[in-house]
Parts: structure tokens; C-alpha cells; sequence
């Protein structure tokens, strides 16, 4: 794995990170990630998930390596590698789209039509210290095909609850792909989405990584989940959803 100096942890922090294990085997450990800690990097002079996953070092130095991101605001399912071995294979799966990652979100009102799978190139612009991602035309230069599947799992009169599904691996995709078909996400101010509901504030950005099914290293396909926090199934219900 990378060579990196090792980051001073507290008791706490140890604690929580290893409370938010999912799964742990041989090559792999999953987490549900809570929103508001950075998978990565970041200007924030905290801990990131990844400053965390020295909880888990071993004798030899040798820590385990996230295989992907998630956004800072985003909770749930993330998976880290153990090995090396581990990482270089997850990481060609990864890249060869082999993933399938299912997030839950909740917007204002369901999409019309109820389900479907929204095409649009999107392009990463720097606002100053700032990325956001824009959708552009197919052929517009510095554009990505990008490409979400959608589905509304129940409605009420305050809004909706959809399954989203990213087929590309962009960033912000699912929030940039459901703003673009006027349903931004709840709390997504970057994008459009409202702060205040039908059943009062969003406490942040309501978009979950539910669950993921990956190719295993030993073989086979594993799929881990990640129930909704608190405050995701708090406002789901105060929407009658």
C-alpha cells in the first residue's frame, strides 16, 4: 500500500471509526460513512475517513486504502481495500464499471416520468476555490458521457423518495443529473436543491449510498448495505414517506 506517515488518533475517534464497520473480511472492509466527514482530502483541518483508517494499521505499518468517495455531505456505503493484491483488483473493477452502487434520495416532487435513466455529458468547471460540475453538449469540449438510472420508490404531497443508481462514475453526478430533470435534491444548495421543506428544514444534502455490490476478491459478487441515518429516515417520515 502507499507509504504515508501514520496520523495520531484519539480513543474517541478510533471508537467511532471501527463503530461504522459494515463488513470486515480478509481483503476488504465497509463502512457507513456519516455525512459531514470527507472521505479524502479537503480544506476542513479535520480528520478525513481516510486520516481515520489508521485505526485499523498493522503491525508492519500497512493500512488499509479506500477503493472510492464519497461527497463530504454524503452518508453511507464506502469500502476500503486491505491489501495491496486487494486493491489493485478492486481497482480495475472499479474502473471497468463493475461496481453497483444504489443511493436514496429525497426531492421535492417525483420525477416525471416515475423512472427512467437520464443521459447528459457533464463537464467539471472551477468557480474559485470551488468545482461544480455542469451538463454541457455531448460534443462540447471537456465533456464526459455520463449516464444515471432513476426510479421513485413512494410520493406523498411533500415530496419524494428515489433510487438512484450512477452507470458512470462522475463527480456530483447524481445531484448534477437530478437538478438537470428539476428535481434537485433536497438540502443540494450547490445545485439548486431548497434548505426548507414541506416538513421543515433539511439538515443537509439528502443523498444516501444504500448499498453496494462489488466482484470479491476471493470471487463472486458481494453486496453490503447501509440502513439510512437518523436524520435521512427523520425527514423521510415527516414527508409521509
Amino acid at each position: 500500500m502507499k507509504t504515508r506517515q501514520p496520523v495520531a488518533l484519539s480513543e474517541e475517534e478510533i471508537a467511532a471509526v471501527r463503530s461504522w464497520v459494515i463488513h470486515e473480511d480478509a481483503h476488504v472492509v465497509a463502512f457507513s460513512k456519516p455525512s459531514g466527514l470527507s472521505s479524502q482530502g479537503g480544506r476542513i483541518k479535520a480528520h478525513t475517513l481516510d486520516d481515520l483508517l489508521w485505526a485499523f494499521a498493522r503491525s508492519n505499518g500497512k493500512r488499509p486504502e479506500l477503493v472510492h468517495r464519497l461527497d463530504r455531505d454524503t452518508s453511507g456505503v464506502i469500502l476500503a481495500a486491505k491489501t495491496k493484491p486487494a486493491a489493485g483488483f478492486l481497482g480495475k473493477a472499479l474502473q471497468a464499471r463493475k461496481f453497483r452502487k444504489t443511493y436514496q434520495a429525497l426531492v421535492s416532487a417525483a420525477p416525471e416520468p416515475r423512472a427512467g435513466v437520464i443521459e447528459a455529458a457533464l463537464r467539471r468547471e472551477e468557480i474559485g476555490r470551488e468545482s461544480y460540475m455542469r451538463v454541457v453538449d455531448a460534443d462540447a469540449p471537456g465533456g464526459q458521457a455520463s449516464q444515471s438510472r432513476y426510479r421513485t420508490l413512494s410520493t406523498s404531497e411533500a415530496g419524494a423518495l428515489v433510487e438512484l443508481e450512477p452507470m458512470t462514475g462522475r463527480m456530483h453526478q447524481l445531484r448534477v443529473h437530478m437538478a438537470h430533470i428539476g428535481r434537485p435534491l433536497m438540502g443540494d444548495v450547490r445545485y439548486g436543491g431548497a434548505l426548507t421543506t414541506a416538513a421543515g428544514p433539511a439538515p443537509r444534502l439528502m443523498l444516501h449510498a444504500s448499498k453496494l455490490a462489488f466482484p470479491h476478491p476471493e470471487g463472486g459478487l458481494k453486496t453490503v448495505e447501509a440502513p439510512p441515518p437518523e436524520d435521512f429516515q427523520t425527514l423521510r417520515v415527516a414527508l409521509g414517506l
